[in-house]
């Protein structure tokens, strides 16, 4: 108990992990904040076309979907995508198909909707069931709010990752062995305090921003503790594997920015493209991202019969990756041998 004391304090003097505790923490409570604008207009899609030179029923098809403005030349309507305020999406008909235009400045969710809609169009016996995956539903505006917390969401979670491995990263720069000649103790209590660390701050970030910017039931707190206990030991498993490959600080930070992607992008990517009973979707809970976010989203929305899905999933993370951790080291400890 001791010696998780001092790792604790140890870490009230990094920058870094006090960083990425607070931030989704301001987050949250911003999404709070905001809660009381309407969302409306940033779900709402603006869609651009070249008059007399795209098909009724294309034309159509946007206009379920959002509000289509039909501009005289190329020209103007290249001038209207570029105007950031516009938010708009500018589709061109080539042969039978469809392709966008867009600034680079939009939302990124405007931008995965310009990505996939060519798609969206090819295959248009899937376009409903897909295009209202994209376009979240305006039900209280909180179709966009939802994203945005669930991604918060898992972003805290994602915190006791960066906790562990800049603390583990710290102590390799300033010596392994003045550490433990402070705090001499096994392999095994090393680990454990280090994954209790990790835990610890993945879960106390998630439950203060949880706190502050969403509401939920009694009968969803047990299931929602569980997504969070799994994800923050996850997390916190995921940064002793980063802890223990990097050499060094810079080399820490662009291993915690790829696995960040990799953490959100799929996730969200397939929420805003796919069906929920396409093969893809399904796969994408082999990504332990995919399992929170994808029960943190089926709680907000109510759905509770398809959670048994993410808890199964998540599950099957911790003792695999539990697993490959301990084997790792157990091989390290003999090639040092």
């Amino acid at each position: 108990m001791e010696k998780l004391k001092y790792q604790l304090k140890s870490i009230r003097h990094d920058k870094m992990c006090i960083l990425t505790f607070l931030l989704p923490v301001v987050v949250g409570i911003v999404i709070h904040l905001l809660s009381g604008f309407s969302f409306q207009s940033l779900s709402e899609h603006t869609f651009g076309v070249w008059k007399n030179h795209i098909d009724a029923d294309i034309v159509e098809w946007l206009q379920a979907n959002g509000t289509v403005t039909q501009y005289e030349t190329p020209d103007e309507l290249r001038a209207a995508i570029n105007i950031p305020s516009t938010q708009m999406i500018g589709v061109l008909q080539t042969g039978n198909t469809i392709q966008t235009l867009i600034s680079g400045d939009e939302l990124e969710i405007n931008c995965v909707i310009a990505d996939t809609l060519p798609q969206i169009y090819e295959n248009q016996t899937k376009a409903l069931s897909v295009t209202k995956t994209i376009i979240p539903a305006a039900s209280d505006n909180d179709g966009l709010k939802s994203l945005l917390i669930v991604i918060t969401l898992v972003t805290a979670m994602f915190m006791g990752c960066t906790f562990n491995a800049m603390n583990i990263i710290s102590e390799k720069e300033d010596g392994i062995a003045f550490i433990n000649q402070v705090l001499p103790q096994t392999t095994k209590s090393y680990i454990i305090q280090k994954t209790l660390l990790g835990f610890i701050g993945g879960t106390a970030s998630t439950i203060l921003t949880a706190s502050i910017c969403i509401r939920i039931e009694p009968k969803q707190v047990l299931p929602f503790l569980l997504i969070i206990f799994l994800s923050a030991y996850i997390s916190a498993l995921t940064g002793l594997f980063i802890g223990y490959f990097s050499d060094g600080l810079m080399t820490g930070i662009v291993y915690i920015k790829i696995i960040m992607i990799l953490f959100l992008a799929p996730p969200v990517f397939f929420y805003l493209t796919m069906p929920d009973s396409s093969i893809i979707f399904k796969l994408s809970y082999l990504l332990p991202s995919g399992a929170t976010f994808y029960g943190v989203m089926d709680l907000l929305n109510g759905r509770t019969k398809t959670l048994f899905y993410s808890f199964m999933a998540l599950f099957a993370h911790a003792i695999l990756w539990s697993i490959v951790y301990k084997l790792l080291r157990t091989g390290s400890g003999q090639k040092q041998r």
